[in-house]
């Protein structure tokens, strides 16, 4: 068959549809009698990209592993090696030193919220994201909501080990669930600082070099493992407008009982800062990424 022949066959069937009563305008009448579904708000946006991070725990359960084997691990390790030397025992040692590692486990966890936004990016997801129409930083509260169920495993763990090892909270029930709920406000605004990072960065692996830098002095240069009392006057100065510091001793007190109103305030100031700071700049690099 030749190509005139093709086209005239072609130009047959086409005729043959539109006398058979097949034209656009009848289909594009049934779609507009269609009545638009509503816009998602904001909130329903953010929790359906939140429970897309649990579903992706589901599928890939080591993901895991960070919130549970890794507290555990640094939960034992330092109770074992420091608690003798530090306070005569480890049972003594445990008593200030499991609310500073339960922050500094979840601190140190909160990273991973910029590994997962820049694999997104690097699988092109968010080319897909930024066409639906719906709140523009849904995407990015989801992560943090998604993560925030991660913390709560952690937190569970670490409590849980510490009760084992001989950690007794005088502040009870009420005071360990106030002292979680003010570490994952604080950690809920902390995450910003990576889903910027994870916009900013090319790989993840620089996404998780760079936060280490970040997190190692935060974590170790505070009051999280020792009395900041027994530090030199130069370290001192550091570790007391640490935000890490300021957490950890609000943590410490709530759980023991005492309401530090001090370092609540503290952690309160941290949180809008940080929300307002890098929420900010994280939203301005996702539109335009």
């Amino acid at each position: 068959m030749t190509t005139t022949e093709r086209g005239t066959d072609t130009t047959a069937i086409s005729a043959e549809a539109l006398e058979r009563g097949f034209d656009s305008s009848r289909l594009s009448g049934v779609l507009s009698a269609t009545e638009r579904p509503p816009r998602p708000s904001g909130l329903s946006s953010s929790i359906t990209f939140g429970w897309r991070a649990v579903l992706k725990i589901k599928h890939v359960p080591e993901q895991l592993f960070d919130v549970t084997l890794f507290p555990i691990m640094m939960t034992l390790m330092f109770t074992y090696l420091f608690g003798g030397a530090l306070a005569g025992s480890t049972t003594e040692y445990l008593q200030y030193f499991l609310p500073g590692i339960l922050v500094a486990s979840i601190a140190m966890i909160t990273m991973y919220t910029g590994v997962a936004v820049n694999t997104d990016i690097a699988k092109g997801v968010f080319d897909r994201f930024r066409t639906l129409p719906m709140w523009r930083p849904a995407p990015m509260v989801g992560y943090l909501l998604g993560d925030l169920f991660r913390y709560v495993i952690a937190s569970v763990v670490i409590v849980v080990m510490g009760l084992i090892l001989g950690y007794r909270p005088a502040g009870g029930v009420v005071g360990v669930l106030a002292g979680v709920l003010v570490l994952l406000v604080f950690c809920f605004a902390f995450s910003w600082v990576w889903t910027m990072f994870g916009l900013l960065l090319r790989s993840e692996k620089s996404v998780m070099g760079v936060s280490m830098m970040v997190l190692m002095p935060l974590t170790f240069l505070s009051s999280v493992y020792v009395d900041p009392s027994t530090m030199p006057g130069w370290l001192q100065a550091f570790v007391k407008v640490n935000p890490v510091t300021h957490v950890a001793d609000a943590v410490r007190a709530t759980m023991s009982g005492v309401w530090d109103g001090s370092a609540l305030l503290w952690v309160a100031v941290w949180t809008v800062a940080l929300t307002v700071v890098f929420g900010t700049w994280t939203m301005r690099l996702y539109n335009r990424t």
